[in-house]
Formats: structure tokens, C-alpha cells, sequence
């Protein structure tokens, strides 16, 4: 989201707070939690953060949006550190993945359930995760971590799926990781 004019500095911190605490609350305590309890974690008064976001809604969608950002750029610097271990690269950037889109579905749900529409992530930052995942791909394919016959169009159904599965097993984090190592193996040469 942007604004129609340029901030002032005192105005981006406590934007930026806002959505930090944002971040934090709804993922400790969902979605529905209220927007007063976030205006407490920011430690700014509840005005606050109604004149930066609206809605309730507009203030997800914010909080969506920077996490893609920020995962995204996580991602292109996975790419560019080149690892020399490729397939170590490839499992955890895919785990970071699993990761990022458990929490991604519970904003677009609450987003879409609320009557927003969300805009797809087929743009800018979908085009450069397939572009980071398909480097990745290559690189463990050619130092022999990952089969030669998977294609970046399988593995994203492959990444959700495993995404929604995680978020089924809930808090059973022995079970999750043994869900993520089964697909994983199934990766594997």
C-alpha cells in the first residue's frame, strides 16, 4: 500500500510500529483479533492506526503484502549467495516457503471472507519467486540433491499442498516436519 504523499518521518515509524505489531499479534492470536489490541502492541492510540489503515481489512492486507515483500526478497538472496551446498539451499528456501504460506492463507482467508479482493500474486512478486525456486531447482538438479524430472510447474502444487498439510497438522510440530521430510524424500535422487 501506498501513500498519496510523502509521510513525515514521525508518521513512517509509527506506521511501520503498526505494522509490525500487527505481524506480531495476528500471528500469535489470528486474524480476528481486534485492531485496539494491535494499536496496544504498537504502543500508539487506536486513532493512529485507523488513520493509516482504515479498515481492519486494509490493515491485513498490509501486513500481507509485506510479508510477501520481505519473503521474496529472502529469496532472491538465497539465490545470489550461490551456496555451495545447492540441495541444502533448495530444502531450506522450499521449508522457508511451506513456512511463509501457512500464515499467507489465513490473510488471503480472512481477506476474502470479508468481501476484499485480493490481487493475485501471478505479478511481480509470483514471477520472481518462480524465477528464485527455478534457480534453485537447477542448481540442485545439476549437484545431483534433487530428480532430474521435477519442473518448477509441478513443484509450486507440490509447495501448496504440503503448505496446507502443514497448517492441518496445527501444532504438531514432530508431525509437520515429517510431513515436509516426506516430501522432501519424494524431491530427492
Amino acid at each position: 500500500m501506498t501513500e498519496d504523499k510523502p509521510l513525515r518521518a514521525d508518521a513512517r515509524r509509527n506506521r511501520a510500529k503498526v505494522l509490525e505489531a500487527a505481524e506480531t499479534v495476528f500471528a500469535a492470536k489470528g486474524t480476528g483479533a481486534p485492531t485496539e489490541e494491535v494499536a496496544r502492541e504498537a504502543g500508539v492510540g487506536i486513532g493512529t492506526v485507523f488513520r493509516h489503515f482504515p479498515t481492519k481489512e486494509a490493515l491485513l492486507e498490509a501486513v500481507l503484502y509485506a510479508r510477501l515483500h520481505r519473503f521474496v526478497d529472502e529469496a532472491d538472496a538465497v539465490v545470489a549467495q550461490n551456496a555451495e551446498d545447492a540441495g541444502s539451499a533448495f530444502f531450506t528456501f522450499l521449508t522457508s516457503w511451506i513456512e511463509m504460506s501457512s500464515a499467507k492463507n489465513a490473510y488471503f482467508e480472512a481477506l476474502t471472507s470479508a468481501g476484499v479482493c485480493v490481487p493475485s500474486t501471478g505479478s511481480v512478486i509470483g514471477e520472481r519467486l518462480r524465477e528464485s525456486l527455478g534457480v534453485l531447482l537447477r542448481r540442485a538438479q545439476d549437484s545431483g540433491a534433487v530428480r532430474r524430472d521435477v519442473t518448477t510447474t509441478e513443484l509450486i502444487p507440490v509447495i501448496i499442498g504440503t503448505a496446507k498439510a502443514a497448517e492441518h497438522v496445527g501444532s504438531d510440530r514432530e508431525l509437520r516436519d515429517r510431513t515436509i521430510a516426506i516430501l522432501f524424500d519424494g524431491l530427492r535422487t
